[in-house]
């Protein structure tokens, strides 16, 4: 529990001419005219860190919460959160913290032991994946208000999870052949048809409570439209099976979906948040993260090879110094005779030159899809970005078209199933963790 300082100073300040006034000092050469018999006020005990919750017997503090609200902060880049969002998010990583503290105790109950390099292991391998140096991360992350114990403990709990998963839950799910075959058989019957990657926030909504989950759920859309992390809103809030994976429900045709969902899919444009929709049992909020047509190859998936020049400003450039250089930019990139000449325009104009040969269109901004794929080997884009981050031009040097379509293989449709009844057992098995446990509020 962070110390309360500025309770304390007043309370100080409020009795420092009464009651210290007339007890006895400490003798000698001490600047600090302590007392020799000091009275404590207040019942708090600063040597003692008060639990926020305790489950079976472990403890979760209130620094733990400070620690993950910090990480969810980084992730959604400190996005300003109104005070009684941030509580709602705060309440939300208690309860996240309570189902961690059952797994790994769950796990630990199976003699399941996650070893101490393995956590390491993954540390190392996070700090790597948001281009951190593992060596410095931990110095990082307590300048950004969490710690290394957080994340690993983190990483334990994920890990101790997939592991009791794989003992408890995996042997006991059967997938037949038949299942399968009927799933492909759907595939090639539909073949043709537009199909969406669908990522979905569901909170519950007792007749009672509705009035107050919609508006809840209003502000969570609000917050992910001013650039919040929708991931990172399905993992605290949702209340889907899908919550693990970050609301991901993977690629599905509108049909599979409650009529209310499939219609706000297929009206959706790609990239885009819906506004709460009204399900039985409550609420939920869709995001439509692509379209494809099932069975069908698609020149999104086209690798290309592109060379990027990039130039930037000084500092206090005039609008029309930079409206002559960006002139310059496209004469250039336009005459250079493709990406041959890219080298020596880069020299001319004093950009830096990128080259990179596995740019996938389909993971590119929207934007830029259209144009690449209208254009030309050889040719180059408009101009994009600001005088503040630098503008920038691609060049088109290759493309490799996909393959032609087919069915997914019988393994890839079987893992697909048994990877749906896996995580909604593991939900299950938590609910009954939840319901035996015994926990303490303080």
């Amino acid at each position: 529990m962070k110390f309360n300082g500025l309770r304390w100073i007043a309370l100080f300040a409020a009795v420092s001419c009464g009651a210290f006034a007339a007890t006895a000092q400490v003798a000698g050469d001490s600047d600090l005219n302590l007392p020799a018999n000091p009275q404590f006020l207040g019942n708090e005990d600063p040597t003692v860190r008060k639990a926020t919750a305790i489950v079976n017997g472990d403890v979760i503090t209130a620094t733990d919460i400070d620690q993950r609200l910090a990480l969810y902060m980084i992730a959604n880049q400190n996005t300003q959160i109104p005070p009684d969002e941030l509580q709602r998010i705060r309440q939300q990583i208690l309860r996240n913290l309570v189902d961690e503290t059952l797994q790994i105790q769950a796990a630990a109950a199976a003699d399941i032991k996650i070893e101490q390099k393995e956590i390491d292991s993954y540390f190392e391998q996070y700090a790597h994946s948001i281009g951190r140096d593992p060596k410095t991360f931990p110095t990082w992350l307590r300048q950004h208000g969490t710690s290394e114990k957080s994340i690993k403990r983190q990483i334990h709990g994920e890990l101790a999870w997939r592991r009791l998963q794989g003992r408890e839950i995996e042997p006991f799910v059967n997938v037949s052949d038949e299942e399968v075959k009927a799933m492909i058989d759907r595939l090639n019957a539909t073949k043709g048809a537009r199909e969406y990657k669908v990522a979905e926030i569901f909170l519950s909504a007792p007749t009672e409570t509705a009035s107050e989950v919609r508006a809840g759920a209003q502000r969570i859309v609000d917050q992910i439209r001013n650039g919040a992390s929708f991931v990172a809103y399905a993992r605290q809030f949702s209340e889907a099976s899908s919550a693990a994976q970050g609301g991901d429900l993977g690629w599905l045709q509108p049909e599979r979906l409650p009529v209310e969902l499939a219609t706000a899919v297929k009206t959706l444009p790609i990239g885009q948040v819906s506004d709460p929709i009204p399900v039985q049992g409550g609420f939920s909020i869709v995001l439509v993260q692509d379209s494809r047509q099932v069975l069908m190859s698609d020149a999104r998936d086209s690798m290309l090879s592109l060379k990027q020049l990039t130039i930037t400003f000084p500092k206090g450039t005039s609008e029309k110094d930079a409206a002559a250089k960006l002139d310059e930019l496209v004469r250039t990139t336009q005459a250079m005779g493709g990406c041959g000449g890219a080298e020596a325009a880069a020299t001319k104009l004093g950009a830096e030159l990128v080259s990179n040969d596995q740019n996938r269109v389909r993971d590119l901004p929207p934007a830029l899809q259209q144009m690449l794929l209208g254009m030309s080997i050889g040719q180059a884009t408009k101009p994009f970005g600001s005088l503040q981050e630098g503008v920038r031009v691609l060049v088109l040097c290759g493309r490799d078209d996909p393959a032609p379509a087919g069915a997914p293989s019988f393994d890839q449709i079987y893992a697909q199933i048994e990877e749906q009844r896996v995580n909604m057992r593991a939900q299950r098995y938590l609910r009954d963790l939840r319901r035996d446990a015994v926990v303490e509020y303080r």
